[in-house]
């Protein structure tokens, strides 16, 4: 069975989420953007976790579905068990700051796990809980209850909170992990990465690459996301990521990478951003306030590689970049994406074409262009063809992607107001 899961998103018990992440409106847009397993979030809370017991039932192995009282189109939506843990803790005479994703097969594996944590900090202060403990003991704990679960190293690169990344992050799975890296099977690439760029690097290349939303919001569920092409089952789901087939794992849906906050170097409250390059003539440092840059990704993924540009390992999970659609039709329409006329535009379509991803990944144009603009159906067809114009992110600034240049927008900015 073919079908798309986003693996990573959070509640409305985690910090800066929205209050609309409850499981039924996450359920609602996991149907609107086409995505058939999407993730609890945020299990180790301790209120969230009684609401998930309260309002689950089990569905296929190591699945679930809201119960009966939920609609037809939310009962086809499963959930998977998965949570992310801060761990902030000193080793080899650096402060770490590791985000780890762990992905379990059952309620009762997750009361285990969670048994075992709040022996060591507190579960209910955030729903992505900050605890004082090693990467590694980490792992003990989470195999100790299921060797089933999935440990996985969310946003790989990000500078502040990941295990590579350049502020307080590790240069390999060993330095992290110690002889529990050989339990480590996947890695989750990050809205600032893409597998090209972590196939250079000899971890990126040894586990799999997999990609999720991190949504705290719901409009933002599977703005990243996973295409497989298995049983519908958590244990079919961990042993294709677990394989790295791409017959069982289709490929990942990708941000473009320069839209993701950390991509380049820069210095958010000095408006600079800089390529690895440009970062190497100024020693590091902001030439308007001579403090050290934060290193993005781009140049992380630099001081690890031991590969060129462009390779590409053989048998790799491929991956396809996307728009997110209503960033497509805000600029066709030259408006904001959060205006009224766009969520309308982006209605009709999702009622004509069933999900966002079934009009990102296969309506041909001429479909399209049925329903909506031809400047929209021309977006869709750039964005899936990797025709885009980039303006990448940095030091916590997302980046912009735009499918028109700026005289294409002048030229057919006039028929606004005959749309509107």
């Amino acid at each position: 069975m073919r079908f798309i899961a986003d693996f990573h998103i959070h509640s409305k018990h985690s910090r800066a989420t929205s209050p609309k992440m409850d499981l039924e409106n996450i359920a609602k847009w996991a149907k609107i953007k086409g995505i058939n397993v999407i993730a609890v979030g945020d299990y180790t809370h301790p209120e969230w976790l009684k609401i998930l017991k309260e309002k689950l039932e089990p569905a296929e192995p190591g699945l679930y579905r809201l119960r009966r009282q939920a609609s037809a189109s939310e009962q086809g939506v499963r959930f998977i068990l998965t949570s992310e843990v801060s761990c902030i803790y000193s080793k080899n005479g650096r402060i770490r700051k590791v985000h780890i994703l762990i992905f379990s097969p059952s309620l009762k594996v997750v009361e285990k796990i969670n048994a075992q944590l709040s022996l060591i900090g507190s579960l209910k202060g955030d729903g992505r809980p900050v605890l004082g403990l090693d990467a590694k003991e980490l792992a003990k704990i989470v195999l100790g209850a299921s060797e089933n679960c999935l440990i996985v190293g969310a946003h790989l690169m990000t500078p502040w909170f990941s295990l590579f990344g350049s502020r307080s992050g590790f240069d390999s799975l060993e330095e992290c992990f110690e002889d529990y890296s050989r339990h480590i099977y996947a890695g989750e690439t990050g809205l600032s990465a893409d597998p090209a760029m972590l196939w250079r690097i000899p971890d990126g290349r040894r586990i799999a690459l997999i990609s999720n939303s991190d949504a705290h919001s719901p409009q933002k569920i599977g703005r990243e996301a996973n295409v497989f092409d298995a049983e519908l089952n958590y244990f079919s789901i961990i042993k294709a990521i677990k394989r790295k087939d791409p017959r069982e794992f289709l490929y990942t849906i990708e941000f473009y990478p320069e839209e993701g906050k950390y991509h380049y170097d820069g210095h958010r409250s000095c408006r600079l951003s800089f390529s690895p390059a440009e970062t190497r003539r100024h020693n590091g440092l902001c030439p308007r306030c001579g403090r050290p840059l934060t290193i993005g990704v781009l140049n992380r993924v630099e001081q690890l590689a031991d590969k060129p540009v462009g390779f590409r390992p053989k048998g790799a999970v491929p991956f396809k970049s996307l728009v997110p659609l209503a960033e497509i039709i805000a600029e066709a329409f030259g408006i904001g994406s959060g205006t009224v006329q766009v969520e309308k535009e982006y209605k009709k379509l999702i009622k004509e074409f069933d999900s966002e991803f079934n009009i990102l990944l296969a309506v041909k144009r001429e479909e399209l262009e049925k329903f909506t603009l031809p400047e929209v159906a021309e977006g869709v067809i750039r964005a899936r063809e990797g025709r885009v114009i980039r303006d990448p992110g940095y030091d916590g600034v997302y980046g912009k992607i735009r499918v028109f240049s700026e005289r294409e927008k002048k030229i057919f900015s006039g028929r606004q107001g005959v749309l509107f």
